[in-house]
């Protein structure tokens, strides 16, 4: 179910308010660092929800129980709150890239997304209350090379799986860690890396005119600049990225 009416979202003084045409990096990690995302269904499910909730209707999920995630996405589901111009899942947290289209749109948007979601959870796992912490995170994105770099930074954030020093700029093999990143589908990486995927459709098409494709190294450059920025603004940031555990 996507609406509001469970979910309060606690205002927070945001150094940078929401503009509308403006692009926001916003965060969110599991209540304690809990992990969030048990497994594929639960991420199936948040992609789901992401698509769904980016909508001024009200969606229902439970309406669409039969189908995939890839069919859901092939729902019409009327004028979006946001443009979303990435996405990244990890164990016990998210990033989104969003921009205001209405206003108040990215506010409603997290709320209809958090509600859903901690609804699904709390009832698959019997659990009450609150999942993520409140509020959510968000930084404004005011130029293009800072553009550049929270979109890389996004798309990074599962490096660590398979390459545990990529941020002290070891990194043992390039080309796997390449593969892998294409390869991991709850991340919009490899829609800017050219993949023909149906979950494109999350993504809002402006964001491709903006963004500039680059070599992985040079993205893990800007991710890196990006991590040691956020970092000192945010140390939570660092702190959660540090839970997650290698990949073989």
């Amino acid at each position: 179910m996507v609406s509001t009416t469970r979910y309060t979202c606690r205002m927070a003084t945001r150094p940078v308010p929401f503009q509308i045409d403006e692009w926001f990096h916003c965060y969110n990690r599991g209540i304690d660092k809990r992990i969030v995302f048990e497994g594929e269904d639960d991420s199936e499910r948040f992609l789901q929800i992401l698509y769904l909730a980016n909508s001024t209707k009200i969606l229902h999920r439970s309406n669409l129980s039969q189908k995939t995630t890839e069919e859901i996405i092939a729902v019409a589901r009327g004028t979006p709150l946001v443009s979303i111009g990435a996405y990244c899942l990890m164990p016990n947290h998210f990033h989104l890239l969003l921009k205001e289209i209405k206003d108040g749109g990215i506010v409603r948007f997290m709320q209809k997304l958090g509600t859903a979601y901690t609804m699904y959870f709390n009832t698959k796992s019997e659990r009450t209350g609150n999942l993520f912490t409140k509020p959510f995170r968000s930084r404004h994105v005011g130029e293009d090379r800072y553009f550049q770099h929270v979109v890389n930074y996004i798309h990074c954030n599962p490096a660590v799986r398979f390459e545990p020093g990529w941020k002290r700029g070891a990194v043992r093999n390039m080309e796997r860690l390449q593969k892998r990143l294409t390869k991991y589908r709850y991340s919009s990486f490899s829609d800017f890396a050219g993949e023909q995927r149906v979950i494109s459709a999350i993504l809002s098409p402006d964001v491709f005119d903006v963004y500039r494709h680059t070599a992985l190294h040079k993205i893990l450059d800007d991710a890196r600049a990006y991590y040691a920025s956020i970092s000192i603004d945010d140390p939570d940031v660092a702190e959660t990225a540090q839970t997650i555990k290698a990949s073989p």
